[in-house]
């Protein structure tokens, strides 16, 4: 059985977000971005919603081609395209990078994908996390 984890920056007040979805006041300290990159190194499966599969899609899969990409973020997205990953939304057409997408229910198919072998699963997105939270299926946050 596959562990699920979650993990998401987020304010001591418990904010995500600024007003208008901005995610700008969470960029990382380096020390913090290669630990978000060794956790993506070290993930069997990455599960993400809707809003944050675009926001990493829109970003990493060329991250490592742009002018001044830093070696850290080089490695990053590496790690991240190699990565396996599902993607759940009823409104996204097609995804790419390694991934699978989901349009059915997200808690029946977490709860298949936790049953099978593998490594752990992380899961990203407030409202997917939500929902796999309120199931019971988050095993360490």
């Amino acid at each position: 059985m596959r562990k699920l984890i979650f993990g998401m920056n987020l304010s001591l007040d418990g904010y995500i977000a600024a007003p208008g979805d901005d995610l700008g006041w969470s960029v990382p300290s380096d020390e913090l971005f290669q630990w978000w990159s060794d956790r993506v190194g070290a993930t069997g499966l990455a599960l993400y919603g809707r809003k944050l599969w675009e926001t990493m899609s829109s970003h990493w899969p060329t991250a490592d081609q742009q002018p001044g990409a830093t070696p850290a973020e080089i490695e990053f997205a590496g790690r991240w395209r190699d990565m396996p990953k599902v993607v759940f939304s009823a409104t996204t057409s097609t995804v790419d990078w390694n991934t699978r997408l989901v349009t059915g229910d997200a808690v029946t198919e977490i709860t298949r994908l936790k049953a099978d072998d593998g490594g752990p699963m992380d899961i990203g997105g407030a409202t997917l996390a939500g929902a796999a939270m309120r199931a019971g299926l988050i095993d360490e946050y």
